[in-house]
């Protein structure tokens, strides 16, 4: 069985590649349950963000993860394979806490990935898909990152995505203090983005909800208003700046009701922000001609602005990094060991036991003790180098001295 990770991201697909392969909140359990019940695979964790979808296994061979991941998105495992990194062992250890410490982020050094990498690991622990190799990696990697937010600055200097729609904005428009905001969703990628927006004071301020309550409370922290998801049609015509991240498996905003919503506007701009994977706004309304429609994709540029001044501090935690992978690939290696030493110890266990039956059957038949426990003593160690003296007679002469050397190591023999 081997640690495997297999996945795509914002550097190995575009947004049209990404929306199609993500696993949305309540496709992750039934997911993990196909997963493991895949040939060849006993332990499996899902990563599924706005920028990446990826499979964390330990399985015996990759192909049967791709086989799988490909037809649980009704897709052909060619279609995926230009999108695909496929990593084992140490490498995909590293590329685990690369992810976990921000430093394979479209935002270097942000820190949303690490909650949702956390996330990933209690849904794949409370599904009973997480083992000793995945619990293992995800302990490890978080460490990694408290490691690396304590001992660096990588993310002092980070431009969230939600910052960057602020910035976005206020290219549009002279001041977002004059603009009404609508939120759509109420996750956490919302209230981040309503924290940003709703700092510079915006003219006015609603959520968008699928569930009025939930949108309520969220709104109540900004005094703003909260609606229906039902009641967007209607009522989009009275924001200048929609910010929309939803778990929507279908676009909730679409080019006719922009279409629509401007007209009624007299043509003044939108400027709509769509954070969702899949997409919650239809691409098609990027072609109208006064709203402005962004993507994850989109904010790339801004959020890397300030990556020079990251760089040394990525640097150092990739140092970090390399030291948590040094640890895990001993742990591994010391896991590789465990079935030899647990039949080697079996195997002893089985001789004692055998010599101590028959040493008690002695004593019940009053032989003297003394002579009993010699013989014990005598058999005991007959049978335990039996095997190893028998290797070691019978070795052709070209793995002798091999077996010399490792045979004095083991049992610490001195000249």
């Amino acid at each position: 069985m081997n640690l495997v990770v297999l996945g795509i991201n914002h550097e190995t697909a575009p947004l049209a590649v990404r929306e199609r392969l993500a696993f949305s909140p309540a496709e992750l359990a039934p997911a993990l349950s196909g997963l493991t019940s895949a040939r060849g695979v006993a332990e499996a964790a899902i990563v599924s963000t706005c920028n990446r979808t990826e499979l964390y296994v330990n399985a015996r061979e990759a192909d049967a993860v791709l086989e799988w991941f490909a037809a649980s998105r009704g897709r052909e495992a060619r279609e995926l394979m230009p999108h695909l990194y496929r990593l084992s062992d140490v490498d995909a250890a590293r590329h685990a806490f690369r992810v976990a410490a921000g430093l394979d982020s479209m935002v270097l050094g942000e820190t949303q990935i690490l909650g949702q990498l956390k996330d990933a690991e209690r849904v794949a622990r409370e599904a009973g898909s997480l083992g000793v190799l995945l619990n293992g990696l995800f302990q490890r990697a978080f460490q990694v990152a408290k490691e690396v937010r304590s001992e660096t600055r990588i993310g002092a200097a980070s431009v969230s995505m939600a910052a960057a729609a602020v910035k976005l904005a206020e290219r549009l428009y002279p001041s977002v203090s004059e603009c009404s905001v609508l939120f759509i969703g109420a996750g956490e990628m919302i209230e981040l983005c309503a924290a940003h927006f709703c700092a510079q004071r915006p003219r006015a301020m609603a959520v968008a909800n699928r569930t009025l309550e939930r949108g309520a409370r969220l709104a109540e922290q900004y005094g703003g208003s909260a609606m229906l998801l039902s009641d967007l049609a209607e009522r989009i015509a009275e924001f200048d700046i929609v910010v929309s991240c939803t778990a929507a498996p279908l676009a909730i905003v679409g080019k006719g009701t922009v279409e629509r919503a401007l007209k009624r506007r007299k043509h003044r701009p939108m400027f709509i922000v769509d954070l969702a994977v899949p997409r919650d706004v239809e691409p098609e309304v990027a072609d109208l001609p006064d709203a402005y429609l962004y993507t994850v994709d989109d904010l790339a540029e801004v959020v890397r602005e300030g990556f020079a001044a990251r760089q040394s501090e990525a640097e150092a935690a990739g140092l970090i990094v390399e030291a948590g992978v040094e640890e895990f690939r001993q742990w591994l290696a010391g896991r590789a060991l465990v079935p030899t030493i647990r039949e080697l110890k079996d195997h002893a266990d089985r001789i004692a036991r055998h010599e101590l039956s028959k040493a008690r059957k002695r004593l019940a038949a009053g032989d003297d003790a003394d002579e009993v426990l010699e013989r014990l003593s005598e058999q005991l160690a007959a049978k335990l180098l039996h095997a190893p003296l028998a290797t070691l007679n019978a070795a052709p002469p070209e793995e002798q001295e091999p077996l010399l050397r490792a045979t004095r190591r083991i049992f610490r023999l001195h000249d």
